[in-house]
């Protein structure tokens, strides 16, 4: 496969500083590191307290007053990233911007203040850059460790050693939903705990067998309920545990319960180290970590201050030191349903060196963006024929599916959509794409036209020599450069470079440019 070249490839990683914003469902948070020798050492953090998923109402729209509150906290991380570069910063948004129905209407207003644009993120994608943060942070030794870290919104388990998870999933089961809803009015009797309990509990039994076979050998907890449950144990003196600095055992568990019960309601508990605002999803988050400690019988668990911010820390560390490298998870992903779905890679290759050498002629004008389009040119290339698995009649709207709707770890949603778009037009008529493309921009029309030629001149799927094959954007004229004599000898494909004109011809005026065939001969003919 060929290295893609990239604009870093002789950039130096050494102090340098990156930031990640990680808009959850309890708190929006800032958290800027600084990079030296692999490592992060965190130099700033901002936290707001949004409680976004308070604002979901009962048909998952985001209320208007909870999306100020976001937008607020927005408006100060904006102040504090002032001339970052936009490579240097990623930010991400978790489970209530993905339940939302109007969450757009929120990240288009916060990415106009922010500067920087929004991703939101797959549970499961959520629990790999948790488990990398807390592998990051935790001693070695510790083996296999199973991380689980409940949010405001949901509740994300991975298991795993070193710093990449081999099983993660996420629940629909958050700190703030479970208040809210097993707990109206902010009263705790025994009988709505043991409700909220049996009901985290009925959802984690649907993964307990695949985490407990996994054979993991500590449990860590890295939310923010676990680190309030950690801190309320440690600073309370009444509390009869054995509970240590830095974990959460049943005893602490059992003695937070009883303090619960007898306070009978959230504004009347009392508990030393227990900050208001996180009381306010106390029990909810109580209620799930219970149900975690029952379900998959552990009697300790490790607290971590560490999760997800510094796991998106260290995967855009991997991203700039070697774009589209090894250490990019996103390129792990690719090649591994590369493998799943048993793609033609003789086949992927041609396609890919061709598409990027006419993507190259277009350098000049794609300018800034060249780099990235190259990369997401490469993978569609790569995962072009996934749906083959399936039929091969109208194969490239299968493996569009597949792409836009798998777990794909490394890849936001966003990014999933951009490579399912470039796949579905990577073959037959073009104004289905308009059905996808509103907001789509010239560089990813002009990276379809590099897929949608580089396939067609390889549909016999044998190499050809196309070195003297140009393509270029004159004003609004997308011109390919062909030499006659070699259509001559190739008429089938000239037939289908004219059927192409008609193609783009179709779009009317959603066209972004007219495609043009021109027959010129080289210096070389």
């Amino acid at each position: 496969m060929p290295r893609i070249p990239c604009a870093t490839d002789n950039e130096l990683i050494t102090s340098l500083q990156l930031a990640a914003i990680d808009l959850g469902s309890n708190s929006f948070r800032l958290e800027i590191g600084r990079a030296d020798g692999g490592q992060i050492y965190v130099l700033d953090s901002i936290r707001s307290n949004v409680r976004l998923a308070a604002g979901l109402t009962a048909d998952k729209r985001l209320t208007d007053e909870a999306m100020e509150r976001g937008l607020e906290a927005i408006a100060l991380f904006a102040q504090r990233l002032a001339g970052f570069d936009h490579t240097r910063v990623r930010a991400v948004g978790t489970n209530t911007l993905r339940v939302a129905k109007n969450a757009q209407e929120f990240i288009t207003r916060a990415e106009r203040l922010l500067g920087f644009p929004i991703e939101v993120i797959a549970g499961r994608e959520e629990a790999r850059l948790i488990f990398s943060g807390v592998a990051h942070s935790v001693p070695t030794p510790y083996g296999k460790r199973l991380v689980v870290d409940i949010g405001g919104g949901s509740t994300e388990f991975s298991v795993g050693t070193g710093f990449e998870p081999e099983l993660m999933e996420s629940l629909y089961m958050g700190s703030i939903n479970y208040t809210l809803d097993h707990f109206p009015g902010g009263f705790i009797d025994d009988f709505t705990l043991k409700q909220a309990e049996l009901a985290a509990r009925r959802e984690i039994q649907v993964i307990a067998a695949d985490i407990m076979v996994s054979g993991w050998h500590t449990a860590i907890a890295s939310s923010g309920t676990a680190r309030a449950i950690s801190r309320i144990l440690r600073e309370s003196k009444g509390a009869s545990t054995t509970t240590t600095s830095g974990t959460i055992d049943v005893d602490g568990l059992r003695w937070i319960r009883k303090v619960m019960l007898s306070s009978g309601k959230i504004e009347a508990l009392k508990l030393s180290g227990l900050k208001p605002d996180r009381a306010l999803n106390l029990p909810g988050g109580f209620a799930i970590l219970s149900a975690v400690f029952a379900e998959l019988g552990i009697s300790s668990m490790h607290v971590s201050d560490n999760s997800l911010r510094l796991g998106v820390l260290y995967d855009l560390l991997s991203r700039i030191k070697e774009p589209n490298g090894p250490h990019d998870k996103r390129q792990s992903t690719v090649t591994q349903f590369e493998e799943r779905y048993h793609v033609d890679r003789a086949q992927s290759k041609r396609i890919i060196n061709l598409a990027l050498m006419l993507a190259a002629h277009l350098k000049p004008v794609l300018r800034e963006k060249y780099f990235e389009a190259i990369r997401f040119i490469e993978w569609a290339a790569r995962l072009h024929e996934a749906g083959l698995t399936i039929a091969h009649n109208g194969y490239h709207k299968h493996s569009a599916y597949i792409i836009a709707n798998a777990d794909m770890p490394g890849f936001s949603r966003a990014e999933q959509q951009r490579l399912a778009f470039l796949i579905l037009g990577h073959a037959g008529k073009l104004p289905k794409l308009t059905r996808h493309s509103s907001e789509t921009g010239r560089s990813e029309w002009l990276s379809v036209a590099c897929l949608r030629l580089a396939a067609l001149f390889c549909r016999s799927r044998q190499d050809i020599d196309l070195t003297d094959v140009r393509l270029a954007l004159n004003g609004n004229r997308l011109v390919l450069e062909v030499e006659p004599a070699w259509l001559r000898l190739h008429p089938l494909t000239e037939y289908s470079l004219n059927q192409e004109i008609k193609h783009w011809q179709g779009l009317g005026e959603a066209r972004p440019f007219a495609f043009e065939l021109e027959q010129v001969e080289t210096a070389t003919a």
